[in-house]
């Protein structure tokens, strides 16, 4: 997938505002998951589609000076900051290259593959890059599970909101995006021949930083919803004051987790 295809351009200036509303709700849930299973000191990971400097530097500080934590991403702008000797950066396109090396312990992708349109070679390449016992952990979001930003539609400014997200689907799936590729993960983990195979949700509600990531979502896709006639800039100037004015109970579509391991050599599948 070419940066130029997607959406939600790294390079706008919203990004980095997107990036740390995303880590501040989707973070904790991805720590909890990963030190669930086993993170340590000495372990190789491969970061897909990082996004930005948290979470690389995070992984460094769990695996020590004796790990490894390969990131890869389409758009490498954000880690201009990123200085870190245990983290290496890539730029690699997971849905068209191969893997770019083998015998991780573990490899880690959110709110990528949902974007990917060669979702399934995306996913081959990450299994093929375990070491046999090695873990993969993907997590992505449903909106097709969800799909409102405001729950509780109680009144004008709610139905704004809400056809607003639904001109934002629309927009996503015109740009090739599984908007139900969340619940699949499961199945498709099982598929590619991982064991221990599980999964959970999350769904936060009323939480500041989903205005924040409101805000900035809009503000990133404004251009594209006003061009498409799914809204005009006075919708989206009175939707974004009231994001801004704390009057919404705002959400997101649920981030599924799902994670699998590599069956270790000789034992049956």
């Amino acid at each position: 997938m070419t940066q130029d295809g997607y959406l939600l351009d790294n390079r706008q200036v919203q990004a980095g505002t997107r990036f740390e509303a995303l880590a501040e709700l989707f973070d904790p849930g991805t720590h909890r998951h990963l030190e669930a299973l086993g993170l340590a000191e000495g372990w190789r990971c491969w970061e897909v589609g990082a996004g930005g400097p948290v979470l690389p530097r995070w992984l460094a500080a769990r695996v020590g000076p004796g790990g490894q934590v390969l990131v890869t991403d389409l758009d490498l702008s954000w880690t201009e900051g990123l200085a870190d000797p245990a983290v290496r950066v890539l730029r690699h396109d997971v849905g068209a290259e191969e893997p770019p090396g083998e015998g991780f312990d573990l490899v880690h992708a959110r709110l990528v593959l949902v974007h990917v349109p060669d979702r399934a070679r995306a996913l081959r390449s990450m299994v093929r890059a375990l070491r046999p016992g090695g873990w993969l952990l993907l997590e992505d979001a449903d909106p097709a599970l969800q799909p409102l930003i405001c729950p509780d539609e109680h009144g004008e400014p709610q139905r704004l909101a809400n056809r607003l997200r639904a001109g934002f689907r629309e927009l996503l799936s015109g740009r090739g995006a599984d908007l139900s590729y969340g619940r699949k993960l499961p199945r498709l983990l099982r598929e590619a021949g991982l064991e221990q195979v599980q999964a959970d949700a999350y769904f936060p509600i009323t939480s500041p930083a989903c205005a924040v990531l409101e805000a900035a979502t809009v503000e990133q896709v404004r251009v594209h919803l006003v061009g498409a006639g799914l809204a005009t800039d006075a919708e989206i100037d009175r939707h974004l004051a009231a994001v801004r004015g704390g009057g919404l109970d705002l959400a997101t579509s649920p981030m599924i987790s799902a994670w699998g391991r590599k069956p270790l050599a000789g034992s049956p599948n």
